[in-house]
């Protein structure tokens, strides 16, 4: 003799709250498998994954985008708050430039040996670079190393 478990009969309702207790996308899971749609319609899955793999690009690209942008304003912030306190000294210059200014033409008056500018009190002087030997002289017949030798470097003003 052998023993056999008897079954019950399984209701409906006990059937609804096994399915109801897996959780709520069971329906969802068995009847939309990637797999399953990816063997019935593969031009369709390839298309999915491109597609896919294109929004993760551009989602890359934004975030990249998204930190330049935020970089370079933060570089402009910091050279804007610089170009600022530039002005502000430029002008602080100024002005404590005028007031030493006010100042000595208060104090002081014009030494004597010193002539009030006219027109007809300036010295026109011919420009030096004229005088010396002119370039078409150079230029002619020497070599590249004999004219860096011969032009002189005049240091200062």
């Amino acid at each position: 003799m052998v023993a056999l478990a008897r079954s019950r009969p399984v209701s409906s309702e006990h059937a609804f709250n096994k399915a109801r207790s897996s959780g709520p996308l069971h329906l969802i899971h068995g009847s939309f498998s990637t797999k399953k749609v990816a063997r019935q319609f593969p031009v369709l899955a390839g298309f999915h994954k491109a597609t896919d793999g294109a929004l993760f690009g551009v989602l890359i690209a934004v975030v990249v985008m998204s930190a330049f942008s935020l970089h370079w304003r933060y570089l402009w912030t910091v050279a804007y708050t610089r170009l600022e306190a530039t002005r502000d000294l430029a002008h602080r210059l100024t002005d404590s430039t005028a007031m030493l200014e006010q100042h000595l033409l208060q104090q002081g008056s014009l030494p004597y040996s010193m002539v009030r500018t006219k027109a007809s009190n300036l010295i026109y002087l011919e420009n030096p670079g004229k005088n010396s030997r002119s370039e078409n002289d150079i230029s002619k017949g020497t070599s590249l190393s004999d004219r860096f030798v011969s032009n002189v470097i005049k240091y200062g003003y």
